[in-house]
Order: C-alpha cells, then sequence, then structure tokens
C-alpha cells in the first residue's frame, strides 16, 4: 500500500475565502509520482469541495479521503475504486 499526503489551497467559488484541505490518497498496486500530485493540486484555483474530490479520483484512483473545514464545518469526502 502506497499512501500520499498533501495540503493545498483553494478558494471558496462562493466568497473567494481560502480554504486549506488535506488529500490522503491510497494506492495499492502502482506509484504515483509525487510531481503529478503537486501540479494536479497546484492548478486547482477554486471549487467546491465534493467537485474537487471528484477530479481528484478521475486523476489517480485509489481510495482518496479529502479534509477541509470552511465556515466551522469540517467537511471529509470519499472517493474509492470500485
Amino acid at each position: 500500500m502506497n499512501i500520499y499526503t498533501r495540503q493545498f489551497v483553494a478558494a471558496c467559488p462562493n466568497n473567494s475565502q481560502p480554504i486549506i484541505y488535506t488529500l490522503r490518497i491510497e494506492v495499492a498496486d502502482r506509484m504515483i509520482q509525487v510531481e503529478h500530485i503537486v501540479t494536479a493540486t497546484a492548478l486547482i484555483k477554486q471549487g467546491y469541495h465534493e467537485q474537487i474530490a471528484d477530479e481528484l479520483h478521475r486523476r489517480f484512483g485509489g481510495r482518496q479521503v479529502l479534509r477541509a473545514h470552511h465556515h466551522g464545518v469540517d467537511i471529509e469526502t470519499i472517493r474509492e475504486d470500485a
């Protein structure tokens, strides 16, 4: 099992407030190049939490947990390969 964790910042599309996200990707059968994760998250400038989770899962697959805290609400989204 390979586990990758990355923090990144993206703006809320409703009010432009910065949100700090923590992404955790778990893959059992392959390697993900760290530079690909860094680039993919750097390209996310704003978006809704769930849409960001969908985009990252499409790109990297595996089991992913995306966490953030926004306006007093903790958000955790889990995406897994079928």
